[in-house]
């Protein structure tokens, strides 16, 4: 199944729905606030595949997390 973006509203708004949704059908989404993706809800089960997955299925996984990351700068190097 395909991976759906919600927003944080929507996803605190709909949460049952969206468990259903996950658990039932299998579906992942991505929760953004601010137009930045900040957090991943996928099943339990699929949480237990990935871990158990392949190292080169894990690489996969990490670099579209990192690409979904939003990168924050709060200040600079103190030299």
């Amino acid at each position: 199944m395909k991976t759906k973006t919600i927003s944080s509203t929507d996803a605190q708004n709909n949460f049952g729905r969206v468990l259903d949704d996950v658990v039932q059908n299998s579906a992942k989404y991505v929760v953004q606030r601010r137009n930045q993706a900040q957090a991943i809800v996928l099943s339990l089960a699929e949480f237990e595949r990935l871990l158990a997955s392949p190292e080169i299925e894990r690489m996969q996984v990490g670099r579209v997390i990192r690409e979904l990351t939003p990168v924050y700068d709060l200040g600079r190097e103190v030299k």
